[in-house]
């Protein structure tokens, strides 16, 4: 079922989760105990994200050294399906521009259509790890609305090569990320609210937003799309807070703000599972506010991990 659907029919607030693939080398059983602590909570749909591949610098034999382009995660493809059907959830995988062409973009939207993926996330992706700015891959995209437009494409049975007989349109429905504190990329709010309208006119059916701590920020947020008349579904994104060194690291990756309280609380630990309690107990304030407030989903960006999930899970659903 598609995601749009799934929420125009719930008459509650839904739970979904992220997920990324194992990294090389590993089986799918490292995030099955995973996916499997959080089944029993009746996800709505599965997000599996999508990694490009980077270069590193490795010392050859003759003793110079050389760049690599080295993938460390793969699998989205073969995860969303084993997910999809080994537990009879919905999922809705990453489509990124970062490290595909356009045929490679193609390529992976005719795999998930053949396996009965129906829905698909559509991100820019993030730059190289290393470099400040995106770089898009030759033949690739520079912007998600190019990654979207090409899905649209599909949909309405218009594929790369136009020469193509007896196509079979794809039937995907796409969401897009929404920034409650601005893209890192944009010069203003008013900017980054027009690149997500745009998104929407282009086929984006729901949005997900990036984590953000303070619900102030995801309301205000809320208001400025519907003024600006973006009117699909915005689904909240939550992270629960779970080290000290996130203190620096959340805000400098995701360029977001922690509220003083947080922060506050947070400093007064410096043994891990204390500044992860506080770290649960805020995210279920958080949920709890968002709940009442009628939000369509709970989405958790989960970095793999369960534990603190699936605690909050256990006081909101």
């Amino acid at each position: 079922m598609k995601v749009i659907d799934i929420i125009k029919k719930s008459t509650s607030t839904l739970f979904t989760f992220e997920l990324m693939p194992p990294l090389k080398g590993a089986s799918f059983a490292e995030i099955a105990e995973t996916v499997e602590r959080l089944v029993p909570y009746s996800p709505a749909y599965v997000n599996i994200t999508n990694h490009r591949a980077e270069e590193v610098i490795r010392e050859r034999p003759d003793g110079f050294f050389e760049k690599q382009v080295v993938k460390k995660r793969a699998g989205t493809v073969s995860v969303a399906a084993a997910i999809k059907y080994k537990y009879g959830v919905e999922v809705a995988p990453h489509l990124v521009c970062g490290g595909y062409s356009r045929s490679e973009v193609e390529d992976m939207l005719i795999d998930f259509s053949f396996l009965g993926i129906e829905n698909v996330l559509v991100l820019r992706g993030d730059p190289v790890h290393g470099e400040k700015h995106f770089t898009a891959e030759k033949n690739g995209y520079s912007h998600a609305i190019e990654l979207l437009r090409q899905a649209v494409d599909m949909n309405h049975g218009r594929y790369l090569n136009p020469d193509l007989k007896n196509v079979t349109p794809t039937d995907f429905c796409f969401g897009v990320a929404g920034y409650p504190e601005k893209h890192s990329e944009a010069p203003n709010m008013e900017a980054d609210l027009q690149r997500l309208k745009e998104k929407v006119e282009a086929g984006a059916e729901y949005v997900v937003t990036q984590m953000f701590f303070d619900n102030r920020k995801y309301f205000d947020f809320v208001d400025a799309c519907r003024k600006n008349g973006i009117n699909v579904p915005i689904v909240p994104g939550l992270k629960p807070f779970s080290a000290l060194r996130q203190l620096s690291v959340l805000p400098q990756i995701f360029h977001i703000d922690l509220p003083t309280a947080l922060v506050n609380e947070a400093k007064r630990y410096s043994n891990l599972q204390d500044v992860r309690k506080v770290g649960v107990a805020w995210c279920v304030e958080q949920c709890r506010e968002l709940k009442e407030a009628g939000v369509p989903a709970l989405h958790f960006y989960t970095m793999g991990k369960a534990d603190n999930v699936e605690e909050i899970v256990k006081n909101i659903f």
